[in-house]
């Protein structure tokens, strides 16, 4: 960040000279006078004239005086006036302020926000927090949000979708296979994506084949994490949904899936793309490929296509029975330990893991050890990415603009500024959390009813999951569904998709996710008082109540804001909604 620049250096702004056309009666001393001599010199030497420094503000000063006494000059003034301009700036020396922070990264900005100084703030409010503690939060978590703002829409894909009610589909026009690679969420992008454009196209969609990614690890194929069996049935009216290529298609490419064509699709294709490129294709080969799939249909599609969208995400795509069967069972846990809570409790998704710190490049209270090892994880996981030549690394800039990964001591406190007391239960969702038995106490010193789906599930519960990581997170999603309030904390396809899912079912999220810019000044104030503190966060989480019924924007996704598409107000809805799929 630059610091206060001294360009003017205590010089005297000086009138400008007096036009050549008003210089009636001036003869050629006076003309002399303007370029050196007596009197207001600009060239100094005398009287109260400045002391121009070097040869180029000189030259600088002597062509404006030419130009002003010849009038022909006057055609190039603007040039003439950039180039003495540029030249008069090379020449001052600006004063920069500059910080290095203390990877060594570069320079980067100091002031309000831009250092962790939070466990500062909380030792100073933490008596506060204790004096305020063993009230009932039920309360809070009925009233923090307008009932009313969850009473005006319902789900209605079956009338979004025009195809609805044929008794037979179409004749198809070939296979589409595609490739759904990254977590869970962006698999569930792809699969519901690949939906659309299957209906699109008039294919019959493959079963996806799911991409082994190399951050994942997880080999889970399409049925361990979703109910293949209830995926192809609930599509039956819409798309054709087959597990396999049947044996003559597949004996056309040599009984070898990867000689069947790839097509690269450019990410956020329209519909008329696929129309003009991808079904010509399709017709002469009888089955093509798309690989990778992630993010290859654009938001804004026919409203028919839009609803098979709704259709796959919100209906069709729920998770397998072993991950139904023991989320379920974590769930009513969830509910018997929040008694003092109203039966209701808050989830969060947590993003505190290793590999979230460093690719952050933030800096919190490790010190030497910390640097060391995040530089490690940087080079492990993304080798050399970091260390390019020019790459500039600001964690104070990071932090400044809200994007550092909230610690579990800033999500406590900012719940507690919130409103929420001790007695509120908690639902943590996430991977491991970086340095776990440090950062995790005093999130549980500020909440001792939390949970994790560690402490939910016993270990042998948990064993045909491990090693899983989508599995592991089809149990936190599921958990997170459930809650009265959920807390996004980083962004991410997490969120995104569960914030739609919980306004599908209920018209409302109930979601608070903070101003991260707001936050970090907060945070950097160890001398603010608790009832400023609360006010100010009180104030946010007002904001996150309206946020909750936001409409879909055309630029923007409706697997996270699902009115209009995929809901109607209840005033207008005619058919009756069966709620059979909340088990998602």
């Amino acid at each position: 960040m630059h610091g206060p620049s001294r360009l003017s250096n205590g010089v005297e702004s000086l009138s400008p000279p007096t036009s050549p056309r008003h210089r009636h009666g001036r003869n050629k001393s006076s003309s002399a006078n303007i370029v050196g001599g007596g009197g207001r010199s600009f060239l100094g030497g005398g009287g109260g004239g400045t002391n121009l420094q070097n040869v180029v503000e000189r030259l600088g000063y002597l062509l404006m005086s030419v130009m002003y006494r010849r009038r022909g000059m006057l055609l190039f003034a603007p040039l003439l006036y950039i180039s003495g301009m540029l030249l008069y700036m090379g020449t001052l020396s600006i004063d920069v302020v500059n910080y290095r922070d203390r990877s060594g990264g570069g320079s980067d900005v100091v002031g309000p926000g831009s250092v962790y100084r939070s466990p500062e703030v909380f030792q100073k409010l933490w008596p506060f927090m204790e004096a305020e503690s063993n009230r009932s939060s039920s309360n809070m978590l009925i009233n923090a949000w307008n009932p009313k703002l969850a009473q005006g829409w319902k789900p209605c894909v079956k009338q979004t979708i025009s195809q609805a009610g044929f008794s037979e589909l179409p004749k198809r026009n070939g296979f589409l296979i595609i490739e759904a690679n990254g977590g869970l969420n962006q698999q569930r992008l792809s699969i519901c994506d690949a939906v659309a454009v299957a209906g699109l196209l008039n294919a019959t969609l493959i079963i996806p084949i799911f991409h082994l990614n190399s951050v994942w690890r997880d080999s889970s194929k399409f049925g361990d994490i979703f109910d293949e069996e209830f995926f192809i049935y609930a599509l039956r009216n819409h798309v054709d949904v087959v597990r396999e290529l049947p044996e003559h298609i597949l004996q056309q490419f040599d009984n070898n899936i990867s000689n069947i064509v790839n097509l690269r699709v450019k990410a956020w294709s329209s519909p008329t793309y696929y129309i003009q490129k991808v079904l010509p294709k399709l017709r002469e080969l009888g089955a093509v490929r798309i690989a990778p799939f992630s993010n290859r249909l654009a938001h804004a599609v026919p409203p028919n296509i839009q609803g098979l969208r709704c259709l796959c995400n919100f209906e069709a795509l729920r998770f397998s029975e072993p991950i139904r069967m023991l989320a379920a069972k974590m769930v009513d846990r969830m509910v018997k330990n929040s008694s003092k809570s109203g039966a209701r409790y808050v989830s969060i998704h947590l993003r505190f893991e290793e590999d979230m710190v460093a690719f952050s490049c933030c800096i919190y209270d490790g010190g030497e050890e910390e640097k060391h090892e995040m530089d490690i994880v940087r080079e492990r996981s993304w080798r050399g990415k970091f260390r390019r030549r020019g790459r500039v690394i600001k964690p104070g800039a990071n932090r400044v603009d809200g994007k550092c990964p909230l610690t579990p001591l800033e999500v406590g406190m900012m719940l507690r500024g919130m409103g929420f007391d001790n007695n509120t239960s908690l639902l943590v969702a996430s991977g491991k959390i970086y340095k776990a038995e440090k950062y995790m106490a005093p999130l549980k010193k500020m909440f001792p009813r939390l949970e994790t789906k560690e402490t939910l599930a016993s270990p042998e519960e948990l064993t045909p999951f491990m090693g899983h990581s989508s599995r592991l997170a089809a149990l936190d999603y599921t958990v997170c569904l459930h809650s009265e309030v959920f807390v996004t904390t980083q962004g991410g396809n997490f969120p995104h998709f569960l914030v739609g899912h919980r306004r599908y079912f209920y018209g409302h999220a109930k979601t608070i996710k903070p101003d991260k810019r707001k936050l970090v000044q907060l945070f950097d104030n160890p001398n603010i008082r608790w009832q400023d503190f609360k006010r100010q966060l009180q104030d946010m989480l007002r904001h996150s109540d309206v946020k909750g019924i936001e409409l879909r924007k055309p630029s923007s996704s409706l697997y996270m804001y699902p009115m209009p598409d995929c809901m109607c107000r209840k005033a207008d809805s005619k058919t009756e909604y069966s709620n059979t799929t909340k088990s998602t």
